[in-house]
């Protein structure tokens, strides 16, 4: 089946559209959260603890370096912890962070509409003091990028005016224990989907921590994100996902993963939960148990998650170039779906 004109305009549209979105929700983005822009590395040096785990069970891609004795590396998976190092030496005052563009490479990804082994994202970090340890200010970081994502929808809608405004005013906050007590009999994917159905737009609390019953929301590794701290007398998390209802797809569509970091006594604790104790030894993990990283605050940001959900588009391919089975794109393609 041939490329019509009509589809590679339309391709070429897409893609102007695209960096329209990643342009002002960055620009949003970092006046809100007081966010420095940095440039980032796409590999690691493995045996480090640098590279995230995500849920602990995905392969990073490795390789030997020739010139540094056949040390090997990693591409990243995400820069939770490299953003950490970062802050400790740029000296940042409490309040003012970084961020930037991480491309990394996942290839334990179940290809679909909303997984592609490319992935890329605004991944920020921010300097707190460590009395904002608590729910509260987590929350007033969540609303401060909400606010982010409502300006950018509102610039999209006056770009391109067929692009109608969907989401609420404000972002609803639930915790996932909550999510569970009220609807047991439904798995963690269909609780967010009646969630997010209902709201709009949702900031689901305590991803990573077993809740009544042992059961897990979703898996998150021990080393990054606070999932254990008590937040209440029932429930635990200062860490979550914000999630939106996609009007094409029809369900919850997760746009961010963020929290409160750990410190060293929820470092212990989580890696103890995890039966990861050996990692204490890596050099991430030694410097934040000594002490000598600063309190933080952060997360990665979809943008082709962004972009997909502000352009109203039903497939990750429509708005980021990666590698896809044959097969799929020209099922698609039957159904007016082009892949970049």
């Amino acid at each position: 089946m041939k490329t019509t004109v009509q589809q590679l305009s339309q391709k070429l549209q897409t893609e102007e559209a695209v960096h329209f979105v990643k342009a002002e929700f960055e620009k949003h983005l970092k006046e809100q959260l007081s966010l420095i822009k940095i440039s980032a590395p796409s590999v690691v040096l493995q045996g480090t603890g640098i590279n995230d785990d995500l849920n602990g069970i995905e392969r990073p891609v490795g390789f030997p370096i020739k010139f540094m004795q056949e040390q090997r590396a990693e591409v990243v998976q995400s820069l939770a912890k490299w953003k950490r190092l970062r802050l400790k030496d740029y000296e940042l005052e409490a309040g003012t962070g970084i961020v930037t563009d991480m491309k990394a490479l996942r290839p334990d990804e179940d290809l679909g509409p909303l997984h592609s082994i490319s992935v890329d994202q605004w991944d920020w970090e921010k300097v707190m003091s460590p009395e904002d340890r608590h729910l509260d200010f987590l929350k007033d970081q969540v609303s401060k990028i909400y606010s982010a994502i409502l300006a950018t929808e509102a610039a999209v809608a006056a770009q391109y005016p067929l692009l109608t405004p969907v989401l609420p005013a404000e972002i609803t906050f639930i915790h996932a224990e909550d999510l569970q007590k009220q609807f047991p009999h439904l798995t963690p994917k269909q609780r967010e989907d009646k969630a997010v159905k209902e709201y709009g737009a949702v900031f689901l609390i305590g991803i990573g921590g077993a809740m009544e019953g042992g059961e897990l929301h979703d898996g998150r590794a021990p080393d990054y994100d606070d999932w254990s701290t008590p937040t209440s007398a029932t429930t635990k998390g200062l860490n979550g996902d914000i999630l939106v209802w996609h009007p094409i797809l029809e369900q919850a569509f997760e746009l961010s993963s963020m929290g409160i970091r750990v410190d060293p006594k929820t470092l212990e604790l989580q890696l103890k939960i995890r039966r990861a104790e050996d990692r204490r030894e890596l050099f991430y993990h030694s410097q934040l148990l000594e002490g000598k990283l600063p309190q933080t605050i952060g997360g990665g940001i979809g943008q082709s998650r962004m972009c997909m959900f502000l352009l109203k588009k039903q497939h990750i391919g429509e708005v980021q170039a990666s590698v896809w089975p044959e097969e799929m794109r020209q099922e698609l393609k039957t159904k007016g779906v082009f892949l970049l």
